[in-house]
């Protein structure tokens, strides 16, 4: 199953998807840009799958094309592992891409030999369980009465916890938002914060105690992912559980020091910024040899998403399958929606990944060919 080509398509839905302040400016004027991938091979077989582009596809496209088309064409589409590891080398040597732009193509990978194997990716991968628990994860939202009636609009959907993003103006705010939606919601139901490395460790302190006293689940990268010494102050300081590292690259190694030492009681991961199913799968396998969970992160786009459902299939310290919400906003790629109902997502059947990509959208959204 020889390589032959990497096809790489720049893409933009021109219409509006993000509210919110764009989520910190993830959306330009044009529009929400990514990319797709497309790997074929001698044998006429051919896997494809969305990646994400930051603010340019045409940026990201081209370095994708000019790094990882020379390194893969030729090599055994099989050999994922050697892939994996040479390509972790000649990154370090020149290239210096960013986190997400090979992920997507180990993914293709995995896909190619799961079709080839004709069984469902994560069964492929190890089959760990059929279904899996899904929380919706917020946007920045303007006030906190719109976090109230989300987290009511998330639970009266099925779905079984929410994640708030607060909007990190003031801190004191953010305490309001978090109090507002736990009594929004009442006992009972579980909820998450992610305040994305807003917050000075004693802030964070505070914010974790008052978020213990209202039973929160977790909470994730109120500091940097990078500032171990202060996120294990954190960790050692609050009795509820601290989850970090999502965009620290080169997993599984970067990571290594912060599942060995407990820097974060739990570490993230995900197949797009983690160098795909392979780099997702090694942390997530570090990590369940020390007792951790590795909770893995939304990749945004729905092909994406379906890849890291597949991996939740594949591995057991992982307890829930992240969305963004509103889901209609992110819910375009796939020819079918994803298989959740009633809060549940359930592992698909079919071969490879188990539904065929939105190509008719593809076409319309693409804005170059590499």
């Amino acid at each position: 199953m020889r390589i032959t080509s990497l096809d790489i398509r720049c893409c933009r839905l021109e219409r509006a998807v993000i509210s919110g302040d764009a989520m910190r400016d993830g959306i330009t004027q044009d529009g929400l840009e990514f990319l797709v991938y497309t790997i074929n091979t001698e044998d006429g077989l051919a896997a494809s799958m969305f990646g994400f582009a930051g603010r340019s596809a045409l940026g990201s496209g081209h370095l994708a094309a000019a790094s990882l088309r020379p390194f893969l064409v030729g090599r055994e589409a099989l050999d994922r592992e050697a892939a994996w590891h040479d390509w972790r080398v000649a990154d370090r040597w020149w290239h210096h891409l960013p986190i997400y732009l090979y992920g997507p193509v180990d993914c293709c990978l995995w896909l190619l030999g799961a079709s080839a194997a004709d069984q469902p990716l994560w069964r492929y991968i190890g089959g760990a369980r059929e279904e899996i628990p899904v929380y919706a994860s917020s946007m920045v939202l303007a006030d906190i009465a719109a976090y109230q009636d989300e987290v009511l609009a998330v639970r009266d959907a099925g779905f079984k916890a929410y994640k708030i993003h607060p909007p990190g103006r003031s801190f004191e705010e953010d305490l309001e938002i978090h109090r507002a939606v736990r009594n929004a919601v009442g006992p009972g139901f579980d909820l998450m914060s992610d305040p994305v490395a807003a917050h000075s460790l004693e802030e964070a302190i505070r914010l974790g105690r008052e978020l213990e006293s209202l039973g929160y689940l977790w909470l994730e990268e109120p500091l940097p992912d990078e500032n171990f010494s202060a996120l294990r102050e954190l960790t050692r300081r609050l009795d509820m559980p601290v989850v970090g590292t999502e965009v620290i690259a080169k997993h599984p190694y970067s990571v290594a020091e912060c599942i060995a030492s407990r820097v974060v009681d739990a570490v993230r991961a995900d197949v797009s910024w983690t160098g795909g199913v392979t780099g997702a799968l090694k942390t997530a396998r570090l990590a369940e040899a020390f007792h951790m969970n590795c909770e893995l992160h939304t990749t945004i786009f729905h092909p994406l998403e379906l890849v890291n459902l597949h991996l939740c299939g594949a591995v057991r310290n992982n307890s829930y399958f992240e969305l963004l919400w509103p889901v209609p906003q992110f819910e375009f790629g796939l020819d079918e929606p994803l298989p959740i109902d009633n809060g549940m997502a359930r592992m698909p059947t079919g071969k490879g990944l188990g539904i065929e990509l939105d190509w008719a959208l593809i076409d319309d959204c693409t804005i170059a060919e590499l």
